[in-house]
């Protein structure tokens, strides 16, 4: 028994021994790892706060070049204000222009044997234009000079003066012969604060001036519409989101009434304009007091035809669709427009300028043209314009044309392409005997009818953005063949056609231009 118990005693005393050894090395071992994390720790802290100190040292560099950019910003700022101050007068200020020159002869010495130009054939004395490219010799130029600033309110302001000028001789001193004329001149009020609602956005104008939103055939120097003169209106009345109008009143001379003294006719116009989203809707009364107290002024007495006397009244009307796309058939543009008018208003194209149109005179007019990029290397601006006119300046006689134009655009590099163009105009005028005087001359009009065709093939030059319809400066040769029906010739002897040395049977163009506009 006590053997026993001296048994377990021994056997208890060294089982606490080998656990005591355990303990103390698992101990040690957990002091070994917290010593080394604890150096961990201070590494990690080292690495901080030497991050701390860079950062430090970067915000301190930061802030001077903060300080220094805010010290040239200040200069900056204040030599500007130096600047505005000394030189006001050039704040604001636009230049714009256009201008065309060239040469062309058909092989003689003396150059073009006739006024060549679009309106060269017989429909030109009302607007039946054919294709300009190779068929220009003239100069024409207008420089445009505009001052626009905004206000601290919002409010702006615009002025406009454009000079214009003509020329067809090819010398470098001309003016003698100068055409030098105001075009435009102009002021506009917009954005004015105290106009709420439908006139907020509006502009007010007064002053000579062609009209915002006049559009033009440009390959056939043709405008679809042009209204011009002196007056005043108001742009951009907006009824809805989709739908704006323009109200306008334009005045314009007419001539004298020799028979009642020297009082000038003025013939009036009033118009509006109206837009509802690709869709335009114009209208336009126009009234000139007496002008029906004046003999219609291109009589031909030498004949049987019987004198009337001018209208007085008149109205005229639009409608038009302006696309974004060439025709909804691919991507390009298009524009398409149906005119028409009745007595004064029968000059549908340049409304209000003819005087001598009777009370009873209507006119139709279409226009249509589109521009489109065929492919990489080739575009494309087929135009049609057309027109029918009836009791135009005595009763029973038509003036009726109708006009297809293409341009085609080949581009052989960035800066050079190859321009080919194609005119047919067919004619049937009826004057009924009338004439007409131009420049002291009076024409004696014969009725004939036939067609009219020109071929133009152009080298051209640009810049750059060569196979785009509308971008300029242009410098180009051509190369122009055109030949009209020989009974062209007789309806007038002191026309184009019919001229010494200039009849049908073909004639040959040749020449170089350029065209600009910015």
């Amino acid at each position: 028994m006590k053997l026993s118990y001296l048994a377990v005693t021994i056997g208890l005393v060294l089982s606490g021994s080998a656990m005591a050894a355990t303990t103390t090395d698992s101990l040690e071992a957990r002091l070994n790892a917290m010593e080394k994390r604890l150096q961990q720790a201070e590494q990690r802290a080292a690495q901080a706060e030497a991050r701390a100190d860079a950062a430090e040292k970067q915000t301190q560099q930061l802030a001077a070049r903060t300080t220094q950019t805010e010290q040239k910003t200040q200069e900056v700022a204040k030599r500007t204000s130096d600047l505005a101050s000394q030189d006001k007068v050039a704040n604001g200020f636009e230049f714009h222009g256009y201008a065309r020159s060239g040469l062309s002869t058909n092989g003689s010495p003396r150059g073009s044997l006739a006024d060549i130009g679009p309106g060269m054939t017989p429909a030109g004395s009302t607007g039946g234009h054919v294709g300009r490219l190779g068929n220009e010799d003239d100069t024409y130029v207008e420089m445009k000079l505009e001052h626009k600033q905004k206000l601290d309110n919002g409010a702006t302001t615009r002025f406009k003066v454009m000079m214009a000028d003509g020329q067809r001789s090819y010398n470098d001193w001309t003016a003698d012969s100068s055409d030098l004329n105001v075009r435009e001149v102009f002021a506009e009020l917009g954005s004015l604060p105290s106009f709420t609602g439908p006139l907020k956005d509006t502009t007010i104008w007064a002053g000579k001036r062609f009209d915002r939103d006049n559009f033009d055939i440009h390959w056939i120097d043709s405008d679809v519409v042009f209204l011009a003169g002196t007056g005043g209106g108001i742009y951009d009345v907006k009824w809805s989101d989709n739908f704006k109008s323009n109200f306008s009143l334009y005045g314009r001379s007419l001539g004298d009434i020799t028979e009642l003294g020297d009082d000038q006719i003025q013939n009036y116009v009033l118009t509006a304009n109206n837009f509802v989203g690709p869709f335009q809707f114009m209208l336009s009364g126009l009234s000139a007091k007496d002008n029906d107290a004046r003999q219609n002024e291109g009589r031909n007495s030498a004949s049987n035809v019987t004198n009337t006397n001018a209208g007085d009244t008149g109205f005229h009307a639009m409608a038009a669709w302006h696309g974004d796309s060439f025709y909804g058939l691919r991507d390009g543009t298009s524009k398409t427009a149906l005119l028409y008018g009745h007595g004064l208003g029968a000059e549908v194209k340049s409304i209000g300028s003819d005087g001598n149109l009777t009370d009873d005179a209507s006119t139709w007019r279409l226009a249509t043209y589109g521009t489109t990029s065929l492919n990489d290397s080739w575009s494309f601006a087929p135009s049609i314009l057309a027109q029918s006119s009836k009791d135009r300046y005595v009763k029973g006689d038509r003036y009726d044309w109708i006009t297809f134009n293409a341009r085609f655009i080949q581009e052989i590099t960035e800066n050079f392409a190859l321009a080919y163009e194609g005119s047919y105009q067919y004619m049937d005028l009826d004057p009924r005997g009338y004439a007409y005087t131009v420049n002291g001359q009076t024409r004696n009009l014969n009725h004939v009818s036939g067609g009219f065709y020109k071929l133009t093939f152009a080298p051209t030059f640009k810049v750059g953005d060569i196979a785009n319809f509308f971008s300029r400066p242009e410098v180009r040769v051509f190369a122009t063949w055109m030949d009209w029906d020989k009974r062209l010739d007789n309806y007038a002897t002191n026309d184009a056609f019919g001229a010494s040395g200039f009849t049908a049977g073909g004639e040959w163009n040749f020449g170089v231009q350029m065209e600009t506009w910015f």
